[in-house]
């Protein structure tokens, strides 16, 4: 279970019967409520600058995108509220609530189109087209990650792989990949147009690596190790532990 769906969950759990806002203001004005209307209705759905979506809600787009994009994999063209409840372990009425607030994408009695709410969602959490990430450690779990599609399913492109170890730097790994030193980080992240750096390094060295990252002007940094990453406020860390995920199951699900 990932922190995402278990924090879809949570929001579904206090959202009870209440969907809350789907939308809110980055000003905290008026307008912060759910987008309604002729714009809510629209296949071209697009938040205004001044609007960001709520936690629980990015939260809970997020895992529906993962659930369809894995559909679509199978090959599946429709999908109901109920199958992404099963899914997703999030409330039906919750689901059709959300996606409700930005659009018509759904038809009663045949359910979603796996395609058109894929391209949908990826709009509303502004992740449409293609983001290139570098990722750090050619080890046993680099070289998982770089032959892995899972980031690719979801826009993100393996773009480098570095290592500071001479044995396997010029190795190949993924999809054609090769090693590069750490030394060249500064012109490959220039040249590739890096956004997120992913972090599969010993905790020791996670610290080094995301300051070179925030020296090079990369804002958002995927982290594998157990390190506690002190980075400026404008830099978004994300960390990834399967212990974290074993206690989210343990308390929703166990108790």
């Amino acid at each position: 279970m990932t922190p995402e769906r278990a924090a879809s969950n949570r929001g579904a759990r206090a959202a009870g019967s209440k969907s809350g806002p789907a939308v809110r203001s980055r000003g905290g004005r008026g307008g912060g409520g759910r987008v309604s209307g002729d714009r809510a209705r629209t296949s071209e759905v697009a938040l205004t600058d001044g609007e960001r979506l709520s936690l629980g809600v990015a939260a809970r787009l997020s895992r529906y995108l993962q659930v369809l994009t894995q559909a679509r994999k199978m090959g599946t063209d429709t999908i109901s509220s109920q199958d992404l409840e099963h899914y997703t372990h999030i409330n039906s009425t919750q689901i059709r609530r959300d996606l409700s607030s930005f659009g018509k994408f759904g038809k009663r009695g045949v359910g979603y189109r796996v395609d058109s709410l894929v391209t949908e969602i990826r709009k509303i959490l502004r992740t449409s087209g293609q983001h290139n990430i570098a990722l750090f450690g050619a080890g046993k779990l680099g070289q998982a990650i770089a032959s892995s599609d899972i980031f690719a399913d979801h826009g993100f492109r393996v773009a480098a792989v570095f290592d500071v170890d001479p044995k396997l730097v010029g190795k190949r790994v993924g999809d054609n990949l090769v090693v590069q030193d750490f030394a060249q980080l500064r012109e490959v992240v220039t040249e590739e147009e890096i956004v997120v750096g992913v972090l599969a390094v010993p905790a020791k060295s996670a610290q080094e690596v995301a300051d070179r990252l925030v020296e090079n002007d990369v804002k958002i940094i995927f982290n594998y190790s157990e390190q506690l990453l002190q980075v400026p406020p404008e830099v978004t860390v994300h960390t990834s532990s399967p212990a974290v995920d074993l206690l989210y199951a343990l308390y929703f699900y166990l108790t």
